[in-house]
């Protein structure tokens, strides 16, 4: 987990320019797509864990560039198609995050921002750890570059 919490650390310096430099309409869904399949991981959907993504991008000097009433509406758009079918939901949120593939700099700041979601509460547990696996897979990134 040490090689996890370093690598995010590294990540996160850089998160914020990155993101302002990639912001527009396909990168934040690809953005609360991740991390609508990340809050699902363990099969429900919570409040605390909407209230983590929320908090979490309010909070984030990196997402501060993105219009929260747009978020939060995306985030719900994606949460609500995985709440109703989990493997159809996923599939069309990783189809947001598939976009990216050709582009593996925008993929690595995806999958940032996701592990970061993952890990906001303090526990990045296996199920989203594994959820963030599928994403580096469809984006054609090494999961082991995250130490994932």
């Amino acid at each position: 987990m040490s090689s996890f919490t370093s690598w995010l650390s590294n990540t996160k310096q850089g998160l914020n320019d990155q993101v302002k430099k990639f912001k527009n309409k396909e990168f934040l869904d690809a953005v609360v797509a991740g991390c609508a399949i990340v809050a699902g991981a363990d099969g429900s959907i919570d409040s605390n864990e909407k209230q983590k993504m929320t908090g979490y991008i309010s909070r984030s000097e990196e997402l501060k560039v993105f219009n929260m009433t747009d978020v939060i509406n995306r985030f719900n758009h994606y949460v609500g198609n995985i709440e109703f079918d989990g493997m159809i939901g996923k599939q069309e949120a990783l189809k947001a995050i598939e976009k990216f593939r050709s582009k593996p700099e925008v993929g690595r700041v995806i999958v940032g921002v996701c592990s970061a979601i993952g890990a906001a509460d303090g526990d990045f547990d296996p199920s989203e750890q594994a959820a963030v696996r599928d994403i580096c897979n469809t984006l054609g990134l090494n999961p082991s570059e995250f130490s994932l």
